[in-house]
């Protein structure tokens, strides 16, 4: 089983990194900050359109590559700025669990990651059975 696309928008640059803490009744809270919210749903809105008809049963390499828009760099540049990739992942592994692409993201067992600049900005994701 592969699956394989190209989600054509804007990335978010927040990221489930930037968590707040609340302390209600001596006890902390954690809740997402409405930026967050806003890319959570923004990443759900595109990754529903390309939902698998069976969620991912078996371990599987996740391969993304995250393209921002490239304004003066060249395209295809590696970005070295922030966001970190590690974050990045973080918040679209969790958005593809909530879609149904598998269900939990501990199958995912192998992951390769970029970020780069890119005339043609989106989010490219592949998935592949191990």
């Amino acid at each position: 089983m592969t699956t394989e696309f190209f989600m054509p928008m804007e990335p978010p640059t927040c990221t489930h990194q930037e968590k707040q803490v609340a302390v209600i009744k001596g006890k902390p809270v954690f809740y997402d900050p409405p930026e967050v919210k806003v890319a959570r749903m923004k990443l759900i809105g595109h990754l529903a359109k390309h939902k698998p008809k069976k969620p991912c049963q078996t371990g599987c390499r996740l391969l993304v590559k995250w393209c921002f828009p490239k304004g003066s760099h060249k395209d295809g540049e590696y970005r070295i700025t922030k966001p970190d990739t590690d974050n990045l992942q973080k918040l679209l592994k969790d958005c593809m669990t909530t879609v149904g692409f598998w269900k939990d993201d501990c199958l995912v067992a192998s992951e390769i990651v970029e970020k780069f600049w890119a005339e043609i900005p989106g989010i490219y994701v592949r998935i592949e059975a191990l």
